[in-house]
């Protein structure tokens, strides 16, 4: 038997004041992209902007349904968007925000599971890192250099050859 040990190192900013302009820019976006939420049950609007290899930055926000918790994360909607919009293109830096209706938006929050999940497989499939920069509508913000690295013993298209 041996024992193994996973830890990451991410960067912790007191404000997106702190930020370089590029990353300030884009959690911005991120920001902005809560009030196109679609958060009628949940009313924890999220937003989500990325920077492709390209250069191209895409947006995308939580859609919910009647039918609840059936929906699609800001994430996730991110994702298809930009793979449908720039096929093969690699998502270089992602941002993640949030609006909380009924409480503060001032810490940062992480993707879910599907989502680690889906940014997971966006990274082995371009053989590209995606950087995450997570904030909310203001506080801190973590910048996390490979989303993978918030999946440790990830399920992988490896496991299905």
């Amino acid at each position: 038997m041996s024992k193994k040990e996973y830890r990451f190192a991410y960067e912790e900013f007191d404000s997106a004041d702190e930020l370089n302009a590029a990353d300030a820019a884009l959690l911005k976006r991120a920001q902005e992209a809560t009030a196109d939420a679609y958060a009628p049950y949940s009313h924890f609007r999220v937003g989500a902007a990325a920077r492709l290899s390209n250069g191209a930055i895409v947006t995308g926000t939580n859609q919910e349904n009647a039918s609840f918790p059936a929906g699609i994360c800001a994430e996730r909607t991110l994702l298809s968007a930009a793979a449908s919009l720039f096929p093969g293109v690699g998502v270089d830096e992602l941002a993640v925000s949030y609006f909380n209706e009924h409480g503060p938006s001032d810490r940062p929050i992480s993707p879910c599971g599907i989502c680690r999940q889906s940014l997971q497989e966006i990274e082995q499939r371009t053989g590209r890192p995606v950087r995450l920069v997570l904030g909310g509508q203001k506080g801190k913000v973590y910048i996390i250099p490979a989303a993978g690295q918030l999946l440790p013993l990830a399920f992988t298209s490896d496991e299905l050859k």
